[in-house]
C-alpha cells in the first residue's frame, strides 16, 4: 500500500512539474562524491611532493575518484577494489601525495555498510602495510611514517569502517524489529481467529444441545396429546402443558446463547448459564414423557468451576436427548460424582442400544469436543446387558 502511494505521489510530481526530483540518497552520493573529489583536488594542488607536478590527468584521477562514490549502493565491494587500485596506480605515476585515509574513507564506510567487512578490513590494512614499506623504502622517516601518518590514517579508516557497520547493525536491528511486530500482529490475528473459532464451535454445541433436547421433550409430549386427546382431554391438557413448559425453556435458552452473537451494547442481560443445579428439572422433563430416571449424586457439587458444572449439565442433557429419541428406552439412571482430582458422569439406559446402522449426528461428537476443551475424556458404547452407556471424566483443573 504504501509502495503504491509512494508511486503515485512520484507519477503526481511529474505531471504537476516536470521531471521527478533526485532521490534523498542520490543527492547524499552527489555530496560525499563531490566532497571526495574536492579534498583529493586541494590536496592536489597544494602539491607537496611527487615527482610530476599537478595536471590534468592528476585532476582527472580526483573526478574519478568521486564519481566511483555514485556507484557505492550497487557494487560496494568492487567500487572499494577500483579506488584503492586507482590510489596505487595514482602514486606509481608519481602525482603529489593526496593521502589515503581520506580518499577511500567512503568507499570503506559503503562496504562495511553494505555487509562487506572482510574486504573493507583487508583492502585498508593492505595499503597501509603496502604505502608504509613502499615509503620507508623511498628513504622516509619511519618515525614520521609509523607515529604521525599512519596513526592517523589507521584512526580515519577505522572510523570510517566503524561507522559503515554501525549503521548496518542498526538497520538490520529495526528491520528485526519491525519483522517481529508484524510477526507478533500475525500471531494476534490467527489467535483473535482462533477464539473465534472456539467461540462459534461452542455456539454451536450450545444450540444443538438445547434445541435437540427440547424438540426431542416437545415432540414427545405432543405425540402423547394427540393420542389422548380424544380419549383422555386430561392428559392431553398435561401433555400441552409440558409443551408449552419446554418451549418456554427453549426459547429462554435460545435468547441466552444468540446474545453472545449481538452487540454488547445492544445485548440482552444474559441467564445465568446452565449447570447441575438445574439436573432435577433436566430429569423431571424427561420423567414426563413416561421414562422412568433416577439421578444419583455423590460427593458436593455445588461450588464447582462454571466451565465444569455447564460442561456436566449439557453431558447429561444430550445424553437423556438420545436417549428420548433414539433408545427406545424405559429406565434410564443419571451417576454424578465428585471425587479429589475431578467430575465422573455416567447415564445409562436399558434401551435397545446402538445399532451399526444408526445415522452418525453431532451429540456424540459435541460431547468430546466439551470435555477435550476440559482435557477431559468421553466413552461410549453398548452395555453388556443390552442398553448404552456414556461414562465421562472432567478434571477440575480444566477451563473452558
Amino acid at each position: 500500500m504504501r509502495v503504491a502511494e509512494g508511486r503515485q505521489r512520484r507519477e503526481a510530481g511529474r505531471t504537476a512539474g516536470g521531471p521527478a526530483r533526485l532521490s534523498r540518497a542520490t543527492m547524499l552520493d552527489l555530496l560525499i562524491g563531490g566532497a571526495v573529489s574536492t579534498v583529493v583536488a586541494a590536496a592536489i594542488t597544494a602539491n607537496l611532493g611527487g615527482d610530476r607536478g599537478r595536471d590534468v590527468p592528476a585532476y582527472l584521477f580526483a573526478v574519478g575518484l568521486g564519481a566511483l562514490v555514485l556507484l557505492r549502493r550497487r557494487a560496494p565491494a568492487t567500487v572499494l577494489v577500483v579506488s584503492a587500485a586507482g590510489l596505487v596506480g595514482y602514486y606509481v605515476a608519481g602525482y603529489p601525495p593526496v593521502g589515503l585515509a581520506l580518499p577511500l574513507a567512503a568507499a570503506l564506510y559503503s562496504a562495511a555498510e553494505a555487509g562487506q567487512l572482510r574486504w573493507a578490513v583487508l583492502v585498508g590494512l593492505g595499503l597501509l602495510v603496502a604505502s608504509t614499506a613502499f615509503r620507508a623504502a623511498e628513504g622516509t622517516s619511519v618515525a614520521y611514517l609509523v607515529g604521525f601518518e599512519l596513526a592517523s590514517s589507521v584512526a580515519i579508516m577505522a572510523a570510517a569502517i566503524a561507522l559503515g557497520d554501525g549503521v548496518r547493525s542498526r538497520r538490520l536491528r529495526r528491520r528485526e524489529q519491525r519483522w517481529r511486530l508484524r510477526q507478533l500482529e500475525r500471531d494476534h490475528a490467527r489467535e483473535a481467529a482462533r477464539r473465534v473459532e472456539e467461540e462459534r464451535l461452542r455456539i454451536a454445541r450450545d444450540l444443538h444441545d438445547v434445541i435437540a433436547h427440547h424438540i426431542s421433550v416437545i415432540s414427545l409430549h405432543a405425540g402423547v396429546a394427540d393420542e389422548a386427546l380424544d380419549d383422555d382431554p386430561a392428559a392431553a391438557r398435561a401433555a400441552l402443558g409440558h409443551v408449552r413448559s419446554a418451549t418456554t425453556q427453549v426459547a429462554r435458552e435460545l435468547r441466552t446463547t444468540l446474545g453472545l452473537l449481538r452487540d454488547a451494547a445492544v445485548a440482552e442481560p444474559r441467564q445465568p448459564v446452565a449447570g447441575l443445579a438445574g439436573l432435577d428439572a433436566l430429569a423431571a422433563g424427561a420423567r414426563a414423557t413416561g421414562l422412568r430416571v433416577a439421578v444419583h449424586r455423590r460427593g458436593e457439587l455445588t461450588g464447582l468451576p462454571a466451565a465444569v458444572d455447564s460442561t456436566a449439565y449439557r453431558l447429561v442433557q444430550e445424553a437423556l436427548t438420545n436417549v428420548l429419541r433414539h433408545a427406545g428406552a424405559s429406565a434410564v439412571e443419571i451417576d454424578v460424582a465428585r471425587g479429589p482430582r475431578g467430575v465422573g458422569v455416567v447415564v445409562r439406559d436399558d434401551g435397545r442400544g446402538q445399532r451399526e446402522d444408526t445415522p452418525r449426528g453431532y451429540g456424540l461428537g459435541g460431547m468430546r469436543e466439551r470435555t477435550a476443551l476440559l482435557g477431559g475424556t468421553v466413552t461410549a458404547g453398548n452395555r453388556p446387558g443390552g442398553g448404552f452407556e456414556v461414562r465421562a471424566e472432567l478434571p477440575l483443573g480444566g477451563t473452558a
